[in-house]
């Protein structure tokens, strides 16, 4: 058992064990006792431990938590308010008790009961709904900056995937699905809306920090043109999901300084198929996510890649990931040229719209990245998660 669901079983335990008695009581001391040790022996091996409820399923940093799938407790925290929990550093026992007194009282355990007083006291703890707010209640004050995440873990968990398809096994559906989830927790900080984008580093981190923004970006277009939540989940896994074939094409290939030859390029532009491939032999119903794999480099005008025998319209997803992918791809450095201002790659997506993309869509993009220009930010994996204001 991981000493995540070590923790959050002991953490039920003892909030068990304070509806029933005083915190004072022998039994609710010993429950907190090992729910305090197993949140020590957590911290130990995380710096900063955080997980997300979503209904009956449990996501420790990007990852979700198969073991505790369809565990009635997260579903009860999540019901509490208690959507997101997060350990910013060290915690002291007599914090760890208070917050346990104060997570019974939002379960509809009674009052708090234990003779400290939380109020003003500072917590490494924050929980609360999907903004992440602290538990220790605040006066009203202007809007907040909102909360920015690193999004390194959803980038290490992106990295992992391949290597497992590079290995030969199989797509993990529950992590992919885990990553757009807490892209869409990001995205929503603190109830301000945002567009995170990852900075590149090094150029063979392209295609890892690629996928993010694509599916980032696909996620808040799928928003602006009125979708519903269904599909901005939907649209956002086909968009991190979209490059998956570039795993079976070679390295040199993919980072290669100069022009590609023929050959190359036509194990380049198989990945579309090789995606699509990888995506149908996966356990889940991902027909979507793999149409998206095979179309999103065809043109409304009938060009691009694969070629067509019969000219038809592509999916309204693959549109929207077309758009969103040649964006990301001209705003980033390459090993063959520098990265576009953002301008002149809108400028790109306007011209193409009609012969490249569809025209509506591609027209949204651009209102989109126009209008909410001081929603777009960049943030670096390398920094720690922390509060900042959005920067265009």
């Amino acid at each position: 058992m991981s000493s995540a669901v070590r923790f959050l079983t002991s953490l039920a335990q003892a909030l068990s064990a304070m509806s029933l008695y005083r915190s004072e009581h022998p039994a609710s001391a010993r429950a907190i006792d090992r729910a305090y040790q197993a949140l020590s022996d957590l911290q130990d091996e995380h710096d900063t431990p955080r997980f997300t409820f979503v209904g009956h399923e449990i996501v420790f940093g990007s990852r979700p938590l198969r073991e505790l799938r369809g565990w009635d407790w997260g579903a009860r925290l999540a019901a509490a308010g208690v959507q997101r929990l997060e350990l910013v550093e060290r915690v002291g026992y007599d914090d760890f008790e208070a917050f346990l007194e104060e997570l019974v009282a939002r379960l509809g355990g009674g009052p708090v009961r234990s003779a400290e007083v939380r109020q003003g006291r500072p917590s490494a703890i924050l929980y609360g709904e999907v903004s992440l707010e602290a538990a220790v209640e605040k006066e009203p004050t202007e809007a907040p900056p909102p909360t920015l995440y690193s999004l390194r873990e959803e980038l290490e968990t992106v990295d992992w995937l391949q290597d497992e398809l590079r290995e030969g096994r199989r797509l993990q559906m529950l992590e992919a699905e885990g990553i757009v989830r807490s892209l869409s927790v990001a995205m929503r900080a603190d109830q301000a809306f945002l567009i995170p984008l990852v900075r590149l580093k090094e150029f063979d981190q392209y295609t890892v920090t690629h996928t993010l923004n694509v599916a980032v970006l696909t996620m808040a277009l799928t928003e602006f043109i009125g979708l519903g939540p269904r599909e901005v989940r939907a649209f956002g896994i086909a968009g991190l999901l979209h490059d998956l074939g570039k795993v079976r094409v070679p390295v040199d290939i993919l980072n290669k300084p100069g022009k590609l030859t023929d050959q190359e390029r036509a194990v380049m532009n198989g990945h579309t198929v090789e995606g699509a491939r990888l995506i149908l032999e996966a356990e889940q119903d991902l027909d979507m996510a793999a149409v998206v794999a095979y179309e999103h480099h065809i043109r409304i005008d009938g060009g691009g890649y694969p070629s067509l025998r019969y000219k038809r319209p592509c999916h309204q997803a693959s549109d929207l990931v077309h758009v969103c992918d040649v964006f990301d791809a001209l705003r980033t450095n390459r090993p063959y040229r520098e990265a576009w201002p953002t301008e002149r790659a809108l400028s790109i997506i306007e011209e193409g719209a009609g012969p490249e993309f569809d025209p509506d869509i591609a027209r949204a993009f651009v209102r989109m990245m126009r209008q909410w220009e001081g929603r777009v930010t960049e943030v670096s994996p390398d920094a720690p998660d922390v509060r900042l204001d959005a920067a265009g």
